[in-house]
């Protein structure tokens, strides 16, 4: 299955940075994509919290949807996030 995003640098350019910006995240429905999703975006933004995460399932149960609030500096410190989520194997889909 090829990976599927949305114009992530389009939506940016309508933000005023610094601001709160939900990132998301999707794929199978696995014990850890949870917990990779968080820590990849951590090591982007350091002032997120597990308590932050949100975690839903498909309604079929076979994946997951993870969205982590983070504070975003800039527009390219969002792009640079979606680029790290997209590289990992395990990400199906970013919004």
């Amino acid at each position: 299955m090829s990976k599927q995003t949305n114009d992530h640098q389009s939506q940016a350019e309508g933000l005023t940075f610094p601001c709160e910006y939900p990132v998301k995240a999707m794929g199978a429905n696995k014990d850890d994509f949870h917990d990779e999703i968080y820590q990849c975006i951590k090591a982007h933004a350091p002032e997120v919290s597990k308590e932050g995460v949100q975690i839903k399932t498909s309604k079929n149960g076979k994946y997951l949807s993870v969205t982590v609030l983070v504070y975003a500096q800039s527009r390219d410190h969002l792009i640079a996030i979606y680029q790290d989520l997209r590289a990992l194997d395990s990400v199906v889909w970013t919004l």
